[in-house]
């Protein structure tokens, strides 16, 4: 059979596993053989060639483009069961796609085969007295498990960034998505075959039993070396409890953006709403409002009039609640929520001091951004905030992966090991050393 007709059939059996199976009666024996065949296929995509990778990247992206009507087919019968579920509008928003949507994971996949390849960089070099010369080298992770929940598009984005970093990944999707999800698998890896590479570089658990998170927590066997989860605070919980791997992760987005007294108001304006209401859904969106006091009386009642006439419902303290009687009373819990919806919470502080102290006791580490035109206080900002992300006069909704120039991400990462911010292709490697000599010995 030649190459060509030997991936078409590869192919073949594929798109085949986009049908949902029911769960097999040995879920653990069934993962356990995917993290197997993940670690076999790893092995060998650690050692493709960057031009391989690059060729079936751009592949897998022409072939969901190609598989668009299946793709968005499979999507409405994900929607029309989550909308008769009673679904809010935001989760509808993550869930659903349209031709603009596929069209964007499609050019996400083009944009990280473009990337340069990390695996394989060397990061520093050396000589010691002796004459070692001493090199730290990318090398992939191996096996990357991703439990995500209604997003299909982190099919695509996941699958892309951990074979351009040369690792295989167990994708498990959720059960609102299962089919959008299993569609957008069936034709990335249809487009891995043409190009040659394993179709077990990228698996994909094809059932919505919870057993699968299980068996994936524990490790498949020590054949899963990294877990991320993507979805909300009951998924992100149990896997940061449970998880006897690695995790990238964060719990939550509460996103702030705090008005410095030197803001510019037009630009408050533009930002502040873009940051709120571009996609309330999204890990980046703005949370909570923060106005410096000494601007309040020029810049608060704008800034909550224009969120409420846009529809974004405020919660706001006295000062807030005294510009329009629109604004709901604040309560405690307010300040510590990730609402990922049309609400945002505001307050005035006193000055920078209070908003760093507010985010401190109150973010999650993920995003923030201070407006102003003063470059002390946007440096002291920038540098003592500790969120993985720290803006300057710009949206909170650039905290992704794409527009970082990634190409994509698997996540967002607040923790403060290995990976942090967006995780994109350079994060999902780690590193060896590789020493050279000319027949030194120790003495």
């Amino acid at each position: 059979m030649s190459q060509s007709s030997t991936a078409r059939a590869a192919a073949d059996t594929a798109l085949a596993r986009a049908v949902p199976p029911a769960a097999p009666a040995d879920i653990e024996g069934y993962m356990a053989a995917l993290g197997r065949r993940a670690r076999a296929a790893g092995r060998a995509l650690a050692l493709a060639d960057a031009g391989v990778k690059t060729r079936a990247l751009h592949a897998a992206a022409a072939a969901i483009r190609a598989a668009a009507p299946a793709i968005l087919a499979a999507n409405a019968e994900d929607l029309a069961r989550a909308q008769a579920d009673g679904m809010s509008a935001a989760f509808l928003d993550r869930l659903a796609l349209n031709d603009a949507r596929i069209e964007g994971i499609a050019a996400g996949v083009d944009m990280v085969a473009d990337l340069p390849d990390p695996v394989g960089a060397v990061t520093e070099r050396w000589t010691r007295p002796n004459g070692l010369t001493i090199e730290r080298v990318r090398t992939p992770l191996g096996v990357i498990g991703v439990i995500y929940e209604s997003r299909p598009n982190v099919t695509a984005d996941a699958a892309a960034l951990c074979v351009r970093a040369g690792n295989a990944v167990i994708l498990r999707g959720g059960s609102d998505s299962l089919l959008s999800s299993g569609a957008i698998h069936a034709a990335f890896v249809s487009g891995l075959a043409e190009a040659g590479l394993p179709l077990d570089t990228v698996q994909f658990v094809p059932f919505a039993d919870r057993a699968a998170v299980g068996a994936m927590l524990a490790g498949l066997g020590g054949m899963l070396d990294v877990i991320v989860p993507r979805g909300g605070k009951g998924l992100v919980g149990r896997v940061q409890r449970e998880a006897r791997v690695p995790v990238f992760a964060h719990l939550d987005g509460i996103v702030h953006v705090y008005i410095h007294k030197a803001a510019d108001l037009a630009m408050a304006k533009t930002v502040l709403l873009n940051a709120k209401m571009r996609r309330t859904g999204i890990c980046g969106a703005a949370e909570t409002l923060l106005v410096d006091r000494a601007c309040a009386d020029a810049m608060l009642a704008p800034l909550v009039t224009m969120l409420l006439d846009a529809g974004c419902e405020v919660r706001g303290d006295a000062a807030a609640q005294a510009v329009d009687a629109r604004v709901r009373p604040a309560t405690a819990e307010d300040w510590d929520t990730e609402y990922e919806d049309a609400i945002i919470s505001a307050r005035v502080v006193e000055g920078i001091e209070e908003a760093i102290d507010h985010i401190e006791s109150h973010g999650s580490h993920h995003t923030d951004s201070i407006i102003t035109t003063d470059a002390a206080a946007a440096q002291k900002f920038l540098s003592e905030v500790d969120s993985a992300i720290v803006m300057h006069n710009a949206s909170t909704q650039f905290a992704d992966g794409g527009e970082f120039g990634f190409g994509a991400e698997i996540g967002i990462a607040t923790g403060r090991m290995h990976a942090r911010g967006p995780v994109g292709a350079e994060q999902l490697t780690t590193f060896k050393y590789r020493v050279h000599g000319s027949g030194q010995t120790r003495p």
